[in-house]
């Protein structure tokens, strides 16, 4: 079993590193190239929600990223430090779980305000809802769209962090005469 770890901060910047070893990883291990562009956006869900949270804990730890490959299946855990109070323990398959506040990767929709569209990065919230409702919500959507995207998805949280663990089959070897 061949693992490879990433480690790092938890900037917004450092997704697409993420997402491009990740594919590479990927591809390596045998996943099959229509699936890749799967397991790009799939893994910058993913990353970017626990950059989102690592920021709005103020957690300094790195984002974990692990990539896994077995002899049938490729694997990739994205693992946050930042707590999750009203984890309910893990979920498979589809399911979306109350896992907190977490942002998905296309990061928080263009609010509008009196003059139109807040800047980049601005954040506006709807009337009579939190921040924290906002950013649950967009976190309950990055879930949804990873699990669209990965048939074996499992996340799990507690008061200690998260994780989602995501695997696709990978292609048998080519026997050589």
């Amino acid at each position: 079993m061949a693992t490879v770890e990433l480690l790092f901060s938890a900037l917004p910047e450092h997704v697409r590193t993420a997402r491009l070893v990740a594919a590479a990883v990927a591809r390596r291990a045998g996943v099959d190239e229509a699936v890749l562009d799967e397991v790009r956006l799939a893994v910058g869900e993913a990353c970017t929600r626990a950059v989102g949270l690592h920021m709005s804990h103020g957690v300094d730890a790195p984002v974990r990223v692990a990539l896994i490959e077995d002899e049938k299946k490729f694997s990739i855990e994205v693992g946050d430090d930042a707590p999750h109070p009203r984890a309910s323990g893990a979920v498979s398959g589809a399911g979306v779980p109350p896992v907190g506040a977490e942002p998905s990767e296309n990061g928080h929709g263009p609010a509008e305000s009196e003059g139109g569209a807040l800047p980049p990065g601005a954040r506006g919230t709807a009337p009579g809802q939190s921040a924290a409702e906002e950013d649950e919500g967009d976190g309950e959507m990055g879930l949804a769209v990873i699990s669209g995207l990965v048939d074996d998805v499992e996340v799990s949280a507690d008061e200690n962090g998260g994780v989602i663990r995501m695997s696709w089959p990978t292609a048998p070897e080519p026997v050589l005469p």
